[in-house]
């Protein structure tokens, strides 16, 4: 994946196809139509470029996801907590946890998780 980052109308495309693939290119192209207000030509053009950022293949008429959206969104985490702190989880942590407590419920789930990795 050369490209992951989608931009705002990019990441509203990219929902409509993880919501309803597969589906026919032709679907996808009435799906556009009714929930961007899109023709045939953009949609096709948007999906071009999300198929060469290796994120939706279309063949033989049929477009689906080479990466899921959950793939998708630990990805983008990923780069985010490189870029914005160093690579470093523990002040990513200490930076969101500034301004928003923890419940303890989350707590436990982020203590299960650790654990689950030292395992």
């Amino acid at each position: 994946m050369t490209d992951i980052r989608l931009g705002p109308v990019e990441s509203r495309f990219a929902d409509l196809i993880w919501e309803n693939e597969p589906l026919a290119s032709g679907e996808l192209v009435q799906i556009c139509q009714e929930e961007l207000n899109w023709k045939k030509s953009t949609t096709y053009t948007v999906l071009r470029r999300l198929i060469d950022r290796g994120i939706f293949k279309n063949e033989k008429g049929m477009v689906t996801s080479l990466i899921s959206k959950s793939e998708f969104n630990a990805v983008q985490s990923e780069k985010f907590v490189e870029e914005t702190f160093a690579g470093s989880l523990p002040q990513f942590l200490t930076a969101f946890t500034k301004r928003k407590k923890l419940s303890d419920q989350e707590i436990a789930e982020i203590q299960k998780i650790i654990e689950e990795r030292r395992g």
